[in-house]
């Protein structure tokens, strides 16, 4: 362990969020929690204002077992929102802002809602409109008792109390009686401060680890989403033991403009740092020129992101003018170019990660005291509680290490995907290990390396190939920045495969020159027998900024 960052970390004693919050606000009681612009939240403050929100929300008839859904960006509403439903022993699900309306009054019917928490506009959003587009609220939504709006803009005034529930009245269209109550933030947090400490105090006492604390949804890019039920304790646990591998301290501070309605968010970065002692700034959506001012004047000392965010930090023009110096470790994913990106900007312990929502975000991250070269490879070894294997993809049979096939994991895993007991049930193998529908592969040293999807394996003339492989064997080249390959429909083969390159900054290679490249580094059934050059703008992303590789052929 690296000595400047030694600490006598202990696993919090607490199983639950509530305990959890009074563990810290005992422990850290005046270090800085939370800082969201203008605002700054000691440990102390931040469980006081978690409170008051728990007792507007129980004003409102919050209650243990409902699900609250959550709308905004990454403001300190969201987290007190967050926090609040926790210590109510309510669920929290967390709503994409990039959703489409179809795909939020999907995920509001199909989670049960009984509480929304919104923004009324976020970015080009206007969700007061999207929400009214929705009428009758009373058939699509039985269970939606109230909304909760918020100004868009953080800090703006919020109108409370008779005027505040008139407001609301007159901007909702007519709705039957039974339609949910709107009223504002500020109007909820008033009307609660009558009610005692002792019910706040119950409730919390109520909860158990075993409890859901968060329903998160998945993309569903292919198919309907599925909603991902999570439970406290591990929420708690598995997010130290990620912040271990990253050498997390109280004394560290997280720059945060990953989206918390993302499981990168709310079940990784975030309860690392609280689970530490540490602080979580907070931007409320990603704008490279203001992250560049705010790691800078925060000094911050954790990156969370996406390859993306960190080429678009590199690039902005006023990179040079900042100094993130501050910056020492985190967690990404990528290549090894793209982590090495990270690493430029200052995040030299920067520590590569694997999972998904399923496993609490991850189930492996490389320790930050292994070697760069290794670091920028790897995933690292399962966390604690974690056991990860290398399976055939069709017969399940384990393989040895250096063997490509399907990632499968055990341990602290999602309880169920929510109202789907089969898709839940075929999740698992006989063995009862989590398919995670990833391929990759395991070392001498139990080191876990990513080697792509599943799905995304191609079959060429009978052979397996992991588009990974290329692509890296690709990015090699002193020409390319980034590399995607897929598979292509060939009426011999079955099929071939394709490459979509991205050029580095005033190179343009040639495919006769990639393919020479390729004919050196790859055997021949792995060269790809097309190319396509593209820019970044060209790409097919997700809402949280991933790549759609199964979108990529509409680029050929």
């Amino acid at each position: 362990m690296s000595m400047q960052h030694a600490s006598n970390n202990q696993l919090p004693i607490s199983v639950t969020i509530p305990a959890l919050l009074d563990e810290q606000a005992q422990r850290y009681g005046e270090r800085e929690a939370v800082v969201a612009g203008t605002l700054r939240l000691t440990y102390k403050a931040l469980r006081d204002e978690v409170r008051r929100t728990a007792k507007g929300l129980m004003a409102l008839g919050v209650t243990r077992g409902d699900h609250v859904a959550i709308l905004m960006g990454n403001r300190i509403e969201w987290l007190l929102s967050f926090l609040a439903v926790q210590q109510l022993g309510a669920t929290a699900a967390g709503l994409n802002t990039w959703a489409t309306p179809r795909e939020l009054a999907f995920a509001i019917e199909h989670a049960d809602v009984t509480c929304v928490i919104a923004v009324e506009r976020f970015r080009r959003a206007d969700y007061r409109a999207v929400l009214e587009g929705m009428q009758p609220w009373a058939q699509h939504f039985p269970k939606l008792r109230n909304v909760v709006w918020l100004a868009a803009e953080a800090g703006a005034p919020l109108a409370t109390g008779p005027a505040a529930s008139a407001a609301a009245s007159a901007a909702a269209s007519p709705a039957p009686a039974t339609a949910p109550m709107q009223t504002t933030w500020d109007a909820a947090i008033a009307q609660g401060a009558g009610i005692d400490d002792a019910r706040i105090d119950a409730a919390g006492a109520a909860v158990q680890g075993d409890d859901i604390a968060v329903l998160l949804y998945t993309s569903g890019s292919t198919a309907a989403p599925k909603g991902i039920l999570l439970q406290h304790r591990y929420w708690i646990s598995n997010s130290w033991h990620i912040g271990e591998r990253q050498k997390v301290t109280e004394h560290d501070r997280l720059w945060l403009a990953v989206s918390l309605f993302w499981s990168f968010g709310s079940v990784n970065a975030f309860p690392n740092l609280f689970s530490h002692g540490g602080c979580t700034v907070l931007q409320e959506h990603f704008d490279a020129a203001e992250a560049l001012a705010l790691i800078e004047r925060e000094r911050c000392t954790i990156f969370y992101g996406t390859p993306n965010m960190a080429q678009a930090l590199t690039e902005h023009p006023a990179r040079a003018q900042h100094d993130l110096s501050s910056l020492r470790s985190g967690a990404t994913i990528g290549t090894p170019e793209q982590i090495m990106t990270i690493v430029k900007l200052g995040a030299a312990s920067i520590c590569n990660i694997y999972g998904l929502s399923e496993t609490y975000g991850n189930c492996a991250v490389i320790d930050a005291d292994e070697p760069l070269d290794v670091r920028i490879q790897s995933v690292g070894q399962p966390l604690p509680g974690v056991t990860a294997r290398i399976c055939h993809h069709e017969t399940g049979q384990v393989l040895p290490a250096g063997e490509v096939g399907e990632i499968r994991v055990k341990g602290p895993l999602f309880t169920a995907y929510y109202k789907e007991p089969e898709k839940t049930r075929t999740a698992y193998d006989g063995n009862g290990f989590f398919h995670t529908g990833d391929l990759g592969m395991l070392d001498a040293a139990g080191r876990l390396y990513y080697r792509g999807r599943l799905k995304e394996m191609v079959k060429s003339g009978g052979i397996n190939i992991a588009p990974i492989e290329v692509e890296e064997a690709l990015m090699r080249h002193p020409e390319v920045r980034t590399a995607y390959v897929i598979g292509v429909p060939h009426p011999e083969l079955d099929e071939v495969l394709a490459a979509i390159v991205i050029p580095k900054d005033g190179k343009q290679p040639s495919a006769e020159a990639l393919t020479r490249f390729c004919k050196q580094e790859l055997a021949a059934y792995k060269v790809p027998a097309r190319f396509r050059f593209a820019t970044d703008a060209d790409l097919p992303l997700t809402t949280t900024g991933k790549v759609q590789k199964m979108q990529l052929h509409t680029l050929l």
